[in-house]
């Protein structure tokens, strides 16, 4: 008979959410962003666009909602890059 004592019966645990893997982005990258965001003069729409494409081009999605509400909470005056990654970690879909 076999000793079982050391066999784990569960499962190893699963991510609940996409959210959970964003990678780090790069300061300089998050201050381009907020960079962009500012000098675009984009209304909540275009900002939400600049948003997604920002994550869309490094492998994730965002809806449309999600994103307008990232872009005006980026724009805030005093936004730091730890805010910016906060933000985005809150967003981002993988893809």
């Amino acid at each position: 008979m076999s000793d079982l004592k050391n066999v784990s019966t569960t499962a190893p645990s699963e991510p609940s959410d996409d959210r959970t893997f964003v990678e780090r982005f790069s300061q300089s990258d998050l201050l381009q962003l907020r960079s962009d965001l500012l000098q675009s003069g984009a209304d909540s729409f275009q900002a939400a666009e600049i948003v997604a494409n920002f994550l869309g081009g490094r492998g994730y999605g965002v809806s449309s909602e999600e994103a307008r509400a990232a872009a005006s909470r980026i724009e805030v005056q005093g936004c730091k890059a730890e805010h910016i990654q906060a933000e985005l970690e809150r967003v981002a879909l993988a893809m």
